[in-house]
């Protein structure tokens, strides 16, 4: 072989050589990215020094469903927000004309070592309507949808799963129509928005809507119910 071909030969496997660490470079960064995020949506409480996951869910107007979530032993907090949409930082006022995208979700955020993710599902289908896809009562709209965002691929799973077996064994009289889709622009709602029920259970509104879900769930979830 003569010097030009040995050249040619040695700058076409360089080349090889470095397509092919370019290509398990880019690999493993995706590997790690995927890891990474996975691992963002495990973490340990600064409160309670234990390990958590969370998961948002959309399930109507999050002043009801947000004091049912907060009485869930195993939950750590639940906050009011929005996701799924397009807008960033959006308002209580430009959610409520349904043309940002967003749901009405709550942030909750659990130890699995205590609640299970079937539990909190057990919880989520049977203290709403899942047969409506944007509407829950007199709340008309996208954002009202019902709606999981999981954060891990198991969730995601799990809550498929539940759909499937809650439409097979024709637990609601209509299919089951929630939406489980990826986590996505998360926006915590207004400061009025959060803790509602318990700083303002003496309004009408609380005591027509949001209380009889509360005395179903104490009286359907006793054994689910923080002490």
């Amino acid at each position: 072989m003569n010097k030009n071909k040995r050249y040619g030969v040695l700058k076409g496997g360089v080349a090889l050589f470095c397509l092919l660490f370019a290509t398990l470079n880019t690999n493993c960064q995706t590997t790690e990215k995927k890891v990474q995020k996975e691992e963002n949506s495990r973490k340990v409480d600064v409160v309670t020094d234990k390990l958590t996951e969370e998961v948002y869910f959309g399930n109507g107007c999050f002043w009801c469903t947000e004091a049912v979530f907060q009485e869930i032993k195993g939950v750590v907090s639940v906050q009011s927000g929005y996701a799924g949409g397009a807008v960033k930082n959006p308002t209580y006022r430009a959610v409520c004309t349904g043309e940002t995208g967003h749901a009405e979700v709550l942030r909750v955020l659990y130890v699995p070592a205590e609640v299970s993710f079937e539990e909190l599902l057990e919880v989520f289908f049977f203290t709403h309507d899942p047969t409506t896809l944007n509407r829950q009562g007199n709340d008309v709209g996208t954002q009202y949808r019902s709606v999981i965002f999981y954060t891990r691929p198991e969730q995601k799973e799990k809550a498929e799963a539940y759909i499937a077996k809650l439409n097979n064994e024709k637990a609601f009289p209509r299919p089951v129509v929630t939406a489980v889709e990826a986590y996505s622009n998360y926006y915590p709602a207004e400061d009025y928005h959060q803790n509602y029920y318990k700083l303002n259970g003496h309004e009408p509104y609380c005591q027509v809507m949001i209380k009889p879900k509360l005395e179903k769930l104490r009286k359907d979830f006793k054994d689910k119910l923080a002490k």
